[in-house]
């Protein structure tokens, strides 16, 4: 094996030959510990350190890497402290994730780290977003992700390398191709012949490099950075290397050819790198065995300050207040002029609001910019902050809200809009398992705001009008809002983009240009979790949300016997509880009214609270009023029947009789 030491010193070499001997030492603790039964998984690296090691070398510490479990040779080149990794790995409380992550699942903002999670494919996006932070700062510094060669196979890997080569971001995606995903080869993984073909369809440049070999990583990583930050475009990286063993312990290998096991044992990037430095008089039996020492020595005393049982006090209060950062405290509402505004110039105002608020806001959506939007709401707003804070995204939603949790990682705020709710489900992994867990996770917030034009009743068929809230009411880490007026929507658009925390923003498009209404102006932000009492009322309440409280606004309008008490929730996560408490006490007899199909509902959730908390104040079982269980129907009159509003009537006619 050939090393090409140029512009590499003496004492460098040393420094890196300690470097990738570090983390196989620690690997070959842990697997001792593994078998004590003091750790419970170990996703091992040996075989293929030289990639981890050779990359962080290769980068400033203050460049952000985003590793695989396999990488720990990432975070022992960051230098993060071995005692504190032990406790992480243990799942201690004392860990970098409280004990609440996996072994590698943790991020680190002083070591410039962000960790993964378990889908493989969401941390390549991070990356463009981590990025996208430095081109818009003009700082000159690369961004470096790690992938396997499984990973490549999933639809993330295509839509952030195609978003870093249209939006000429400075990442190197760096594939660790060591043979396997689990159990399947890389005969059943791919046909192309070589991982970095696929860069020539990005116009993105690529190297392919052997992965045992620790120098041509380095160099490697070092012409990667330097092509990106002279040209601003990311470059792609084919690491062939090989695990040695399971893909995690209790796998085992019996899957791999044993002749294949044996050619890698033959290619051990520790050995080779070691045969290197004895061939040109730097390392000798002695000096190597000093290392060795010195090293175990280290990790030794490491190991023996752990304790010997891990424990773990659970503490409900301190993990339900991990759920969210911290939120600013919003100023009270104070008087002032208003005008009459639409829905959708409301929600119009707000963005350019918070923009001059918001050096920091990022917009991002399909044809936001010049287009102004498929809805219009941002017509204008690139004429006045540019493209780089007005960005038009290709259709890559999960790439996109990816990115924005890597800006937010860097102290910015993103809006990103989705042409419909509907069409959410295409970035639903990066929004549960990346913005909704990561601060529960290791603390990071997510700075995202997503906006949902949602809702029927406009003739647009089953996958432009759903309303899809209630996918996201079950994921803790979430908040999720639906105003239902001009001044609301204003308002909490605005406490939205103050919020440090994921918010996703329904707007109902019916609403758009059918509703005017009185808009305080300036920053008049309105507190998110907090219901409103739209008309008070004696006989039934009514708790609603979004296109609901105009239906029972017009229904007591139409109905003036009957006293209707309408609670508009506003915020469906967190929930008002003490605002439906007090609706529920109003008049003992309760319909929760909401256009979401019937079963799995919000609905469902409210009633059962109410059933569990107000039972003493009822008069009469709670009610339901929800749209038919079917996707939405494209012609009118099977749509009107769809939605909930056609037996709005029916409901609380049973009610009243009560």
């Amino acid at each position: 094996m050939y090393f090409n030491r140029t512009q590499i010193s003496d004492e460098q070499l040393l420094d890196f030959y300690r470097a990738l001997l570090y983390p196989r030492l620690i690997e070959e603790k842990m697997l001792v510990l593994l078998r004590q039964g003091k750790i419970s998984k170990w996703f091992s690296g040996i075989g293929q350190e030289a990639v981890a090691v050779g990359a962080t070398l290769a980068l400033a510490p203050d460049e952000w890497i985003l590793p695989l479990h396999r990488n720990l040779g990432v975070f022992t080149t960051r230098n993060m402290p071995l005692h504190k990794l032990f406790l992480q790995w243990q799942g201690s409380p004392e860990g970098y994730s409280k004990g609440r992550e996996r072994s590698f699942h943790f991020g680190s903002r002083e070591h410039h780290i962000c960790g993964m999670i378990s889908h493989l494919g969401p941390q390549l996006s991070i990356a463009d977003g981590i990025a996208l932070a430095h081109t818009l700062r003009k700082q000159q510094k690369v961004t470096l992700v790690f992938t396997g060669e499984g990973g490549t196979s999933e639809g993330e890997f295509h839509e952030a390398l195609n978003v870093a080569a249209v939006w000429d971001l400075p990442v190197i995606f760096l594939v660790e191709n060591n043979g396997y995903g689990l159990s399947t080869p890389v005969t059943e993984q791919y046909r192309c012949a070589r991982l970095t073909d696929r860069a020539a369809g990005y116009g993105m440049h690529s190297l392919r490099i052997d992965g045992n070999n620790l120098l041509d990583v380095y160099h490697a990583v070092a012409e990667a950075k330097a092509y990106a930050l002279r040209e601003q475009k990311p470059v792609l990286i084919e690491a062939l290397t090989f695990r040695m063993r399971g893909h995690e312990e209790a796998s085992g290998t019996k899957y791999v050819p044993p002749a294949l096991l044996e050619e890698w044992a033959g290619k051990d990037p520790v050995h080779h790198y070691e045969e290197f430095l004895r061939f040109i008089g730097l390392l000798d039996d002695d000096t190597i065995s000093d290392i060795h020492g010195q090293l175990k020595q280290y990790i030794d005393a490491a190991v023996n300050t752990l304790p010997a049982e891990t424990t773990v006090i659970p503490d409900t209060a301190r993990e339900l207040a991990d759920i969210y950062a911290p939120a600013p405290a919003l100023p009270p509402a104070a008087p002032g002029p208003t005008r009459e505004m639409r829905f959708i110039d409301a929600i119009s105002d707000a963005l350019k609001t918070a923009m001059e608020q918001y050096d920091n806001l990022v917009l991002m959506g399909q044809d936001i910019a010049e287009y102004g939007g498929a809805f219009k709401i941002t017509e204008g707003l690139v004429q006045q902050f540019g493209k780089a804070r007005v960005r038009n995204t290709p259709l890559c939603e999960s790439a996109v809200v990816g990115a924005a949790l890597g800006l937010s990682i860097m102290g910015y705020k993103s809006m990103i809009e989705m042409q419909f709710a509907d069409f959410v489900t295409c970035g639903f992994n990066q929004i549960v398992n990346n913005l909704a867990k990561i601060h529960y996770r290791w603390g990071q917030n997510a700075d995202v705001v997503i906006r949902l034009p949602a809702g029927g009743g406009v003739g647009a068929g089953p996958f432009h009008s759903q309303s899809n809230e209630a996918w996201f009411t079950h994921t803790p880490g979430l908040k999720v809002v639906y105003p239902a007026t001009p001044a609301d929507a204003r308002g909490l658009l605005l406490a939205a983009l103050a919020d440090p925390n994921p918010v996703l923003f329904f707007e109902h498009k019916a609403l758009y240009r059918s509703i005017t209404g009185p808009v305080p102006e300036g920053w008049h932000p309105v507190e998110i979790g907090r219901a409103n009492v739209v008309q008070e009322g004696a006989d039934i309440t009514i708790i609603t949300y979004g296109s609901g409280v105009h239906w029972a606004l017009e229904y007591a309008q139409q109905h003036p016997q009957l006293s209707l008490h309408i609670l508009d929730l506003r915020t469906l996560l967190p929930l008002d509880y003490a605002a439906i408490h007090a609706a529920v006490a109003q008049t003992g007899k309760v319909l929760v009214l909401h256009e979401d199909t019937l079963t799995g509902g919000l609905g469902g959730e409210i009633a059962a609270w109410i059933a569990e908390h107000c039972f003493s104040l009822l008069d009469a079982p709670v009610m339901r009023c929800a749209s038919l269980d079917t996707p939405v129907p494209f012609a009118a009159e099977l749509e009107k029947n769809f939605l909930a509003k056609a037996r709005l009537d029916q409901y609380i006619q049973q009610l009243a009789a009560y």
